[in-house]
C-alpha cells in the first residue's frame, strides 16, 4: 500500500525536527512525517552552541523547554591556541552580566547572546517531541531502506521504502523530501552527490562522557566556558553538560591516529593525560568506558537540490568542530529548507530560484566555516608533532600569517550569510575576526581600513542587480544585492543603514552622527551594538570595493582598531588555571 504526505522528512535530529517544527507552525495544514531510525533518547556528539541558535529556537517556539532542561549557560570557551602556551578567554557576553541571572529565564536580554552546552540525549528528544506537538507525524525506528527515483525523471523521487520496528516494509510518497539523516546522507547517496573536501586536514574525533568532573570556572546559575584545549598531536574538547556530566573529546589527523598504532581507547586515554588541565578536572570523575570514533574532516555536497528534494543539516556538508558552528549550521540550514518549501507551497516566487539560492547560501556559509577552521589550525603555534600539517594548510591556502593578510584572506570568502544584514562568522563578529588575525599573527592590534579615511562613496559600477532570500516570520522576501567579481553587496539590515546613509553623506563624522541617530531611533538600548554593526558593516563594503575610500587632510579621521587581548578575547584568570599554572 502507497502512503502519501505533503513532506517527508527523513532524520529527527535537529536538522528535521526544525524544518518540522518550522513547516508546522507557519503552514498547519501540511501534513509532514519525520521518519527516525533510532528510539530516542541517544547520545550525539554536537554539543556546544553558538548564540544564533536560540533565534530559532525562539521562533520554532521551544526556547523555554530547552531552557527548562537546566542546560549551562554557554558564556564562551577557554582557549590554549595559537603561539602562546597561556590560556585565553573567547567570551560572547561580559560574564558579569551572567552572575546575576535567574533560571529558568526568557529569551531576552542578556540570554539573547549567550547559547548552551546542550546533553544531545535530551536536547534533540525536546525538539523531536516539540516537532510532534506541533502535528508533525513522527516514526521512530522507521528507516528508509530504499529510494526510488522517478522513471521519467531520474532526478525526482517517485517515492521511498520505509522498515519499521516490526520489519514491515511500505512504501511512502511525499511532494518533498528533506534528507536530514547526518552521516547516513540517504537522499545524497541515492540521487549519487559527490563530495568536495575543500580543507587540508583530515581529522579523526574520539570522545566519551564523565561523571562528576568538575568545571573549570562557574559563572552565576549555570554558566561556564568550554575548554578548546591544543597538544602536540591536535586538541582537547570539555564540554560540561549538565550538574555531573561532561562530553570530553580528543581531535587528530586521521593520519597521525594511524601512524600511532593505538587504538582508539589508547589515544583517548593518552591524550588525556598529556593535557594538564583536562587531568586537574577529571581526576575525581568516573569515565563511562565506552570511547567513540568517527572521521571529522570537513566536505560539502556538490549540489543540495533537486526536482522534489533537498539535502539538509549535515548531510549537505560539515565544517571541523573547532568552532562549534555544527549545530549553527544545521538549525540555521533547516530553518532555510522550511522556508523554501513554504514558498514553494504558495507559488509566489519562482520554483528554481528558491532552490538555488538555498543552495548558494548554504554552500558559501559552509565553505566559510571550512575556511575559517582552516585559518585556526593554520595559526595554532602550540602544534609542534603537527607542524608540517599546519604549515601545508597555510601553503595551500597561500596564506600568510600577517594579520591584514590573514584578514584579507578570510574576507574572500565572505562575511554576510551566518546573520542576515550583518557581518559575522562562526559566532564571532568583524572586529572578533580582526583581532584574532592579529593574535595568530603575533601583533597587538589590527587596524581597520576605515580608519585610515574620512571621505566614503558608494562605488556600484560594474556590478549587477539580482534577488537575495530574505527570511523573515515564515516567508521570504526577494530583497536586492549587488554581485561583481565574486563578491555580494546585502541591502538589508545594518547594510540597508550604511548605505542609505552614504547615500547622502560622504565625511566620517556625518556618517557617525547619521548611524547614532538611526541606530538610537530604531534600537533604543541596544543601540551602541548596532552602531558598532553599522561600522563593521562599512569596513566590509570598503574592503570588498562597493566604497571608495579617499583621505582630506584638512578633516578628522575615526580611529577604529581590533585588539589581540581585549573585547571578547581577554586572558584567562580562573582560579583553576592559577592552581595548576603555578
Amino acid at each position: 500500500m502507497l502512503e502519501s504526505c505533503d513532506v517527508l522528512i527523513i532524520g529527527g535530529g535537529p536538522a528535521g525536527s526544525t524544518s518540522g517544527s518550522l513547516l508546522k507552525k507557519y503552514m498547519p495544514e501540511l501534513s509532514v512525517q519525520i521518519l527516525e531510525k533510532s528510539r530516542f533518547p541517544r547520545d550525539h556528539v554536537g554539543e556546544s552552541q553558538l548564540p544564533l541558535i536560540g533565534r530559532i529556537l525562539d521562533e520554532m517556539g521551544c526556547w523555554e523547554k530547552c531552557e527548562a532542561a537546566g542546560f549551562p549557560i554557554k558564556v564562551g570557551a577557554t582557549y590554549r591556541w595559537g603561539n602562546s602556551d597561556k590560556l585565553w578567554d573567547f567570551n560572547f557576553v561580559d560574564p558579569m552580566q551572567v552572575e546575576g541571572q535567574t533560571r529558568p529565564g526568557s529569551y531576552q536580554g542578556i540570554r539573547m547572546n549567550t547559547a548552551w552546552q546542550v546533553d544531545r540525549a535530551v536536547y534533540d528528544q525536546i525538539l523531536l517531541d516539540h516537532a510532534e506537538s506541533l502535528g508533525c507525524v513522527v516514526h521512530q525506528e522507521s528507516q528508509v531502506v530504499r529510494v526510488v527515483r522517478d522513471e521519467q525523471d531520474p532526478d525526482r523521487i517517485d517515492h521511498v521504502v520505509v522498515r519499521d520496528a516490526a520489519g514491515n516494509e511500505h512504501e511512502l510518497r511525499a511532494r518533498h523530501y528533506l534528507d536530514a539523516s547526518g552521516n547516513a546522507a540517504i537522499i545524497r547517496k541515492a540521487m549519487q552527490v559527490p563530495l568536495d573536501q575543500p580543507a587540508s586536514l583530515q581529522n579523526v574525533a574520539f570522545w566519551d562522557y564523565w561523571d562528576n568532573a568538575e568545571w573549570a570556572v562557574e559563572i552565576g546559575v549555570g554558566g561556564t566556558r568550554v575548554q578548546v584545549l591544543s597538544i602536540g598531536a591536535g586538541w582537547l574538547w570539555f564540554i560540561p553538560l549538565g550538574p555531573t556530566r561532561t562530553s570530553i573529546g580528543f581531535v587528530c589527523p586521521a593520519s597521525f591516529y594511524k601512524d600511532s598504532g593505538k587504538s582508539p581507547d589508547e589515544i583517548y586515554s593518552w591524550a588525556i593525560a598529556q593535557q594538564p588541565r583536562v587531568r586537574e578536572l577529571t581526576k575525581n570523575a568516573t569515565q563511562r568506558g565506552e570511547v567513540e570514533g568517527t572521521k571529522d574532516w570537513s566536505f560539502l555536497a556538490q549540489r543540495m537540490v533537486g526536482a522534489n528534494w533537498m539535502l539538509v543539516g549535515e548531510c549537505a556538508g560539515f565544517a571541523d568542530p573547532i568552532l562549534a558552528g555544527g549545530m549553527m549550521l544545521t538549525h540555521t540550514c533547516a530553518r532555510h529548507a522550511a522556508y523554501v518549501v513554504l514558498e514553494l507551497e504558495r507559488g509566489k516566487h519562482n520554483a528554481n530560484w528558491l532552490r538555488s539560492d538555498y543552495e548558494a547560501t548554504q554552500t558559501r556559509r559552509i565553505r566559510q566555516h571550512i575556511r575559517f577552521a582552516d585559518f585556526w589550525y593554520a595559526g595554532n603555534g602550540q602544534f609542534t608533532d603537527l607542524e608540517e600539517h599546519s604549515a601545508r594548510i597555510a601553503q595551500d591556502a597561500g596564506l600568510k600569517m600577517d594579520p591584514k593578510d590573514a584578514f584579507r584572506w578570510l574576507s574572500t570568502g565572505g562575511f554576510t550569510d551566518d546573520l542576515q544584514g550583518a557581518v559575522g562568522l562562526g559566532g564571532v563578529d568583524l572586529g572578533g575576526v580582526k583581532a584574532l588575525a592579529a593574535r595568530f599573527g603575533g601583533e597587538d592590534e589590527l587596524q581597520w581600513e576605515i580608519s585610515q579615511f574620512n571621505t566614503f562613496v558608494p562605488d556600484l559600477e560594474g556590478s549587477k542587480k539580482s534577488p537575495a532570500a530574505f527570511l523573515h516570520n515564515g516567508t521570504i522576501r526577494a530583497s536586492l544585492e549587488y554581485q561583481r567579481d565574486g563578491k555580494r553587496l546585502p541591502t538589508v539590515g545594518m547594510f540597508n543603514i550604511v548605505h542609505q546613509i552614504l547615500n547622502k553623506k560622504s565625511d566620517i563624522t556625518e556618517i557617525r552622527t547619521a548611524i547614532t541617530k538611526v541606530c538610537q531611533k530604531h534600537y533604543g538600548q541596544s543601540a551602541p551594538l548596532h552602531m558598532m554593526l553599522c561600522f563593521q558593516c562599512l569596513e566590509s563594503m570598503v574592503n570588498d570595493g562597493w566604497v571608495k575610500a579617499s583621505y582630506d587632510p584638512t578633516r578628522p579621521t575615526i580611529n577604529f582598531k581590533s585588539s589581540a587581548t581585549s573585547g571578547n578575547f581577554v586572558p584567562n584568570s580562573d582560579e583553576l588555571t592559577q592552581r595548576i599554572d603555578a
